[in-house]
C-alpha cells in the first residue's frame, strides 16, 4: 500500500529529488533559497531541505555513495517527509554500445548487478521479494525524458561546444546498480556479457527502486553518461563530475520541475 503519512493529497505533497554527490545536484539548493527560502532538517545524518523550487514543493538532499546509503535516504524522505514521489539523478558509466560519455539514460528498469543469492534465488533476483528488474513509474519517467529532450534540444548543441563533447542523445532503459566502480574493461564486458540490454552502471538507482518498490511510491532515475566504465573511468568520471554534471542537472531539472508545476 502506498505510504501517505499526512493524508494530504499527492499534488500537496513534495517531491523528493536526491543525487550521490553534491556535484550532481548543481544549483538546486540555490535556486530553493532564493525561490522561497530553506528550511533544513538533520535527519540520520543527513541534511535533508525543504523548499519550493521552480513552483514545485521539494524536499533535496545527498543520499551519498552506495545502496545501503541510497536506501536509507529514501526511506527517510518516504517516512520522515512525506514525499508523493522521487528522483534521482546523477552520473553514470555507460555500458551499452552506443551510449557515449554526455548521453542521458533514463531508467526503464533498475537491477542490482552484484545480487547472487543462488543456488536459492536466481541470480540478480531479491530473496523473498521475487522482483530482479524494479520498473520505474512509467509516467515519471515519461516526464524525466520529456525534459532531457527538451534539453537536448534546446541547449544540446551548444553544450556540446561547450565542454567538448558529442551532442547529447537521450536513452531508455535497464539502469543497473551495484557497491562497486566498474573501472576496466574486464569489469564492463562482463555486465554486458551478463545483462545484455544494460545502458549503464551505477551505485545506487536499484536499490531505491527497490524501496519505492515496496512501498508503492512512484520513482524515477536520470543519469548522465561520464565515462565508459572502462580503465579510463576514473580520470573521465572526475572531470566530468567537476565540470558538467551540474550544468546537465540543472538543466533537466528545472525543465522537469517547471512541467510538473504546470501540471497542478
Amino acid at each position: 500500500m502506498p505510504v501517505n503519512r499526512s493524508g494530504a493529497p499527492a499534488s500537496h505533497r513534495p517531491l523528493g529529488i536526491l543525487a550521490a554527490l553534491p556535484q550532481e545536484l548543481g544549483d538546486l539548493i540555490e535556486a530553493m533559497r532564493a525561490e522561497s527560502g530553506v528550511r533544513t532538517i538533520t535527519h540520520g545524518q543527513r541534511d535533508y531541505h525543504l523548499g519550493t523550487v521552480h513552483g514545485a514543493p521539494c524536499v533535496v538532499t545527498l543520499a551519498r555513495i552506495g545502496k545501503v546509503a541510497a536506501a536509507a535516504t529514501v526511506s527517510a524522505l518516504i517516512h520522515a517527509f512525506d514525499v508523493d514521489a522521487v528522483v534521482f539523478t546523477g552520473v553514470a558509466g555507460g555500458v551499452g554500445g552506443d551510449v557515449r560519455v554526455g548521453d542521458i539514460v533514463v531508467a526503464d528498469a533498475l537491477l542490482q548487478h552484484d545480487l547472487d543469492a543462488s543456488p536459492l534465488f536466481p541470480r540478480f533476483e531479491v530473496p523473498l521479494l521475487g522482483v530482479s528488474r524494479f520498473a520505474a513509474d512509467a509516467a515519471l519517467a515519461d516526464r524525466l525524458a520529456a525534459a532531457c529532450e527538451r534539453f537536448v534540444a534546446e541547449e544540446g548543441v551548444a553544450s556540446a561546444a561547450r565542454f567538448g563533447t558529442r551532442e547529447p542523445r537521450v536513452h531508455r532503459g535497464l539502469i543497473v546498480s551495484g557497491d562497486q566502480f566498474v573501472a576496466s574493461a574486464a569489469g564492463v564486458n562482463a555486465l554486458r556479457d551478463a545483462l545484455p540490454d544494460a545502458l549503464a552502471v551505477e551505485m545506487e538507482g536499484a536499490a531505491i527502486a527497490q524501496v519505492c518498490h515496496e512501498y508503492g511510491v512512484p520513482c524515477a532515475v536520470v543519469r548522465t553518461i561520464s565515462d565508459t566504465a572502462d580503465d579510463h573511468a576514473p580520470e573521465s568520471f572526475v572531470s566530468f563530475l567537476t565540470e558538467i554534471a551540474g550544468a546537465y542537472s540543472n538543466a533537466i531539472l528545472t525543465r522537469f520541475l517547471d512541467a510538473r508545476t504546470a501540471q497542478v
